[in-house]
């Protein structure tokens, strides 16, 4: 029986196989360090709670679900581990806001709408909809169980009112629509006002039926499963510009899918080789081009990344570009293959620049040049130090996510103790900001937080030796077209704006 390459295995084949070496609203705004990383720059809207139980939200319950909001909440100790938050993301508008968690669960929040005598709550959300997602399976074949969690969402742009969304588990993409109801029929003249079939004989008069005005329903429909096409963990899945197909990437594999077609998918990746005992890398995150359907690039547990052009051939086992950056041998040691793999990548909005993650650092690549990138930035070159100790506790596995804001001038992704790091691309500066329970009062300020390496600690800082590592930022999303971010701790997820003068 083949192995699933996940994270233990990963590390276990890797280090077996290779052994250790001997070394405001409106058009997107730019950030700047006043608006974006300079002190009390953000503050935050709202903290929410993903519903530990789905009949809370259900729409036959009494109570008004959209309104549950920050009176909503309760001590994070409480959590279980279904409902930690595992991914989170803005609709394209940034109207709406999903998250899913390891329990199965997508909640969608809306965004509160403005009014004048309501203009403090700009940015603030409150929960539209929850719906049970995947349950948990178990493959009889292989012996294996398969876990509900929610690896990923990804919206669908409107066309009509419904929306549309991607979830994944680590094996099965469904396509949900989420859609308003408000008015019911009635006179129906087969059936009663029960929904009872009347007796035909007994019918005299045709009725016609008519609409009645309801509560407003939010109802969560699957439109389409596509299951069966992967042998390995779903990491990824990814809309195309063209929005008839998207792509679903595995450890080895990545398909190509058509919505309207469930029961076939096409290979376009396939890195498998033909003795597993040859198997030196996997597939860590992929994604297509904003706006080239052909297009789409797909990073390594090596740290590499493959432009791809599935123009080229069907099978685009040929990479357009390959993005690599030389090794520093001054810094190479045991764990230098484990934090060069990279996490997460991202297509700019402009489609001109790639950002990457790995465990220590955020890259931005320019599509143009491949021998290195063109930025990077430390995100906590401090742990450097800790790598043995990471390695032992599993956390230096972790998978950070990054993201752009909608202008690509600033970028973000997380960190330890509940820390989040923004970089400013223009100005340079960046700043290291805490999402916690302890500053979740509306409205309150964040203050910049530092971390002390060694030496004198200032009254401000907190040393690396106190760090939580138990409390991290793996998830963030950020508005499409605002100053508005949403930073997932736990089962709790934060949503701050930068302050408004």
């Amino acid at each position: 029986m083949v192995l699933q390459p996940s994270e233990r295995h990963y590390r276990d084949w890797n280090h077996r196989r290779l052994g250790p070496w001997c070394s405001p609203t409106g058009s997107p705004a730019p950030l700047s360090c006043e608006t974006g990383c300079g002190e009390g720059s953000w503050i935050l809207v709202c903290r929410l709670l993903v519903p530990t139980q789905v009949s809370l939200l259900s729409m036959e319950e009494d109570i008004d679900t959209r309104k549950i909001n920050n009176s909503f909440l309760r001590d994070h100790s409480y959590a279980t581990e279904a409902d930690i938050i595992s991914t989170v993301e803005f609709n394209h508008t940034g109207e709406l806001l999903a998250t899913g968690d390891k329990g199965g669960r997508v909640v969608i929040f809306q965004r509160e709408q403005e009014s004048k005598n309501q203009v403090h709550r700009r940015g603030e959300y409150n929960v539209y909809s929850t719906f049970q997602s995947h349950e948990p399976e178990f493959d009889y074949l292989k012996s294996l169980e398969i876990e509900e969690k929610i690896n990923k969402i990804r919206w669908l742009p409107q066309q009509n009112a419904a929306y549309f969304l991607l979830s994944t588990n680590d094996k099965t993409v469904k396509l949900w629509k989420v859609s308003e109801r408000d008015k019911r029929p009635e006179g129906y003249n087969l059936k009663d006002e029960e929904g009872r079939l009347r007796d035909p004989a007994t019918i005299t008069t045709l009725r016609v039926p008519v609409l009645r005005p309801m509560d407003l329903m939010v109802e969560a429909t699957p439109r389409r499963v596509f299951a069966n096409a992967h042998t390995y963990h779903i990491n990824s899945i990814s809309v195309n510009s063209d929005y008839e197909t998207y792509m679903s990437a595995d450890d080895l594999r990545i398909n190509l899918w058509n919505f309207e077609i469930t029961n076939q998918s096409f290979n376009i990746v396939d890195i498998k080789p033909a003795n597993m005992e040859e198997l030196t890398e996997v597939i860590t995150a992929a994604e297509f081009h904003p706006h080239h359907c052909n297009t789409f690039v797909y990073s390594s547990s090596k740290g590499t990344i493959r432009l791809c052009d599935m123009r080229a051939s069907a099978l685009c086992d040929r990479h357009t570009k390959f993005f690599e950056e030389p090794e520093d041998p001054s810094n190479r040691s045991f764990f230098s293959e484990i934090i060069s793999s990279i996490s997460d990548v991202k297509f700019s909005h402009s489609g001109r620049y790639i950002m990457t993650r790995d465990y220590l650092t955020v890259k931005v690549w320019d599509l143009n040049m491949e021998n290195r990138p063109i930025e990077t930035y430390q995100v906590h070159d401090y742990l450097r130090s800790k790598l043995c100790s990471l390695y032992e506790n599993d956390c230096i596995f972790d998978k950070f996510e990054c993201v752009w804001n909608g202008s690509d001038s600033v970028i973000m992704t997380g960190s330890y103790n509940n820390f989040f790091r923004m970089f400013d691309r223009n100005t340079k500066r960046d700043v290291t900001l805490e999402a916690s329970r302890e500053n979740s009062k509306p409205r309150a300020i964040l203050k910049p937080r530092k971390v002390c390496v060694g030496g004198k600690r200032r009254k401000d800082e907190i040393s690396v030796d106190s760090l939580d590592f138990s409390k991290k930022i793996l998830h963030t999303a950020w508005h499409p077209s605002e100053n508005i971010i949403a930073v997932a701790a736990t089962n709790n997820l934060y949503i701050f704006q930068d302050k408004v003068n």
